[in-house]
């Protein structure tokens, strides 16, 4: 075996490049828009996050989104809650 075959034959095998294509900006400013009107961007978020179709760039940026609405919802009961526990406590 000559030494360039040798050589070949010790390479690791070659991959196709499985990288899902980029969101272009279009659909990242369609995707705001449709994120800024109540009640429709929560049903969206979740079939973007959770759909098998959805470019995963996009669906972890859906995933993060819920996430982050979860934490602001929790934190706001807490104050809420906090504060209405306080108020009560000052008027007794």
């Amino acid at each position: 075996m000559s030494d360039i075959q040798q050589h070949h034959t010790n390479l690791p095998p070659m991959y196709q490049n499985t990288a899902a294509p980029a969101v272009g900006l279009g659909e990242w400013i369609v995707t705001l828009i449709v994120l800024m009107i109540p009640l429709v961007n929560i049903i969206m978020l979740l079939v973007w996050a959770f759909s098998s179709g959805t470019n995963p760039s996009k669906a972890n940026f859906c995933k993060a989104q819920l996430l982050l609405m979860l934490v602001s919802i929790v934190i706001a009961m807490v104050l809420f809650f906090g504060m209405g526990l306080g108020a009560a406590a000052m008027q007794q």
